[in-house]
């Protein structure tokens, strides 16, 4: 089979790789939808390192295939599987990490967060960005019927990041909620604020995800080149957002995020990597301000958002603006990393 390998400094090549066989433990996914996200453009631009690298615990190899929003159906099963874990033919998502299996943090579903490490598929060990994809039946969860493929591939990271985020800060119906960044993952979490019936004030500095963003539902959109804070002080009375949400990564907005929000609010950090300057007092401790970083989501939350979004009908495959073939990923991120489009999508 064919698999998608970032090399570094914006190029990638097609490579082969044999059939993926199961262990015991293993289950093979066909993969009919593999999502790009935007943390997969960390390791597309990144300078080329043969030997990978280890960041933050968890372990980058050379070599590996890309894509870690994989959804599919199970093509074979391991020796030691059960039919209650899996079957051929199932419709499933991959909760896309493996850890130890025994800590506290694998037992509770988040295993990204291993206390003995972590590897990341797509990574850290082969993704989606191919026909194939070994995985442990431990990190399967359920695709419901209802849902597409390509549903299944965004909620398999990017959506379900946001769905994970706005439960953390506990999102409440009558809230407003300023949303920094109308990426795929700042468009989910308008989407799903929308649905959850949040006012939402969404921040961009393109108009076209600007756009995008009014047709998903947002009440407020704002040109993230402007004064974001004191417009966003204009919509709300001059006290400021109850939440805010930042998607965006970019350290202005990220600070935006913090002094955005009104007293006693709670800005939430979702955007990975960068940095952020802060004056402690006025924008967090004399105004009671609560500041909480939120990743990814638990394998437990990939099954509730996707339960959330069947059972609300939400429309994430509005997220996708371009779908392409496993031949064409390089005129695929190329495009991607312009960071001006909605999601995109690899069908093998």
């Amino acid at each position: 089979m064919k698999g998608v390998v970032f090399l570094g400094d914006r190029k990638l090549e097609l490579r082969d790789f044999p059939d993926p066989t199961p262990g015991p433990r293993d289950v093979v996914l066909e993969i009919k939808a593999s999502g790009m996200c935007g943390s997969d453009l960390h390791n597309y631009r990144a300078p080329a390192n043969p030997g990978g690298a280890v960041t933050g615990g968890i372990q980058r190899k050379a070599g590996m295939i890309a894509g870690h929003e994989p959804c599919g159906v199970v093509a074979a099963v391991g020796s030691a599987v059960t039919d209650t874990e899996a079957k051929v033919g199932q419709r499933v998502m991959d909760h896309h990490y493996d850890g130890c299996g025994m800590c506290k943090h694998c037992r509770a579903g988040w295993t990204q967060m291993c206390l003995q490490g972590t590897v990341v598929y797509g990574s850290g060990g082969h993704g989606g960005h191919a026909k194939y994809m070994k995985v442990p039946v431990s990190t399967l969860v359920s695709l419901p019927d209802s849902l597409s493929f390509v549903t299944g591939a965004a909620i398999a990271c990017g959506t379900g990041t946001a769905w994970g985020a706005l439960k953390r800060i506990n999102l409440q119906g009558g809230e407003t909620i300023a949303i920094f960044g109308q990426g795929p993952v700042g468009l989910s979490a308008t989407q799903f604020a929308v649905a959850m019936g949040a006012r939402v004030i969404a921040i961009d500095i393109s108009p076209e995800r600007r756009k995008m963003a009014q047709a998903f539902g947002a009440h407020e959109v704002i040109d993230g080149k402007a004064d974001t804070v004191a417009a966003i002080r204009d919509l709300t009375h001059g006290e400021g957002a109850h939440k805010t949400l930042d998607a965006s990564s970019a350290p202005d907005a990220r600070a935006a995020a913090v002094r955005a929000v009104r007293s006693w609010g709670t800005a939430c950090f979702v955007g990975e990597r960068g940095q952020v300057t802060l004056d402690v007092s006025p924008d967090l401790l004399r105004r009671q301000v609560t500041l909480v970083g939120s990743w990814t989501f638990s394998k437990q939350g990939q099954a509730e958002c996707a339960e959330f979004v069947a059972d609300r009908k939400i429309d994430v495959e509005q997220l996708f603006t371009h779908r392409w073939q496993l031949e064409q990923a390089e005129e695929a991120y190329r495009l991607f990393d312009t960071q001006t489009t909605g999601k995109a999508v690899i069908l093998p």
